[in-house]
């Protein structure tokens, strides 16, 4: 049997066992996680298409690994003006591995992460909630000075205590590595960052 799912803005058409990367997913190597956007289910001849989805169809998947795409690069540059603009995308992605397509309302015989224990679920949120860096005393600076970086940036990077040009000119490689692991900005970005918050710091 087969089925065609939606899941972060794409169609894929799975079945059971197959791996497959998509745009991530919360949960922890080994969760079962539970897809319930399918578009069409069927084997052979034999398919139901939803309008747009399938009532009583569901597919589990377990989670394999997560990880990051790799890195794209937007570069902008105007002519005679004295303007570039260099920006890096990393897209966070899961790897699951498709356990079972279930059709009719059937459960799934796995239980998915987001029925986990309650004092598992609150671990992870106070873990997710602890800042990469401490933040300085004092106002900070208006971070969306620095090409590249916008509002949504900003207020990430000041949730994870980041507020000052200063911090970003101090960053060291192995910090930016550490950004870069924890946070959708790519190394090469976050360099370039810390580029110009040198002459801002000054």
């Amino acid at each position: 049997m087969f089925a065609v799912i939606k899941t972060g803005g794409k169609q894929y058409r799975v079945a059971a066992n197959d791996v497959l990367k998509i745009e991530k997913v919360s949960g922890e190597v080994g969760d079962i996680v539970e897809i319930g956007h399918v578009l069409a289910h069927g084997e052979g001849e034999n398919v139901t298409i939803g309008a747009p989805f399938v009532d009583g169809a569901l597919v589990t998947a377990e989670v394999v690994a997560q990880g990051k795409a790799k890195t794209v690069i937007a570069f902008k540059k105007r002519r005679r003006q004295n303007s570039r603009r260099k920006i890096g995308h990393r897209q966070l992605l899961t790897t699951v591995r498709i356990s079972e397509i279930l059709t009719g309302g059937a459960k799934p015989s796995k239980k998915a992460a987001a029925k986990a224990e309650a004092p598992k679920a609150e671990a992870k949120a106070e873990t997710a909630a602890a800042p990469l860096f401490k933040a300085p005393k004092g106002k900070g600076d208006d971070l969306t000075v620095i090409k590249g970086i916008g509002p949504v940036a900003a207020k990430d990077l000041n949730e994870q205590g980041i507020t000052t040009f200063a911090q970003i000119a101090g960053l060291t490689d192995a910090e930016i590595e550490k950004i870069d692991a924890a946070m959708p900005f790519s190394a090469d970005q976050i360099k370039d960052w810390r580029e110009q918050a040198k002459e801002l710091a000054k």
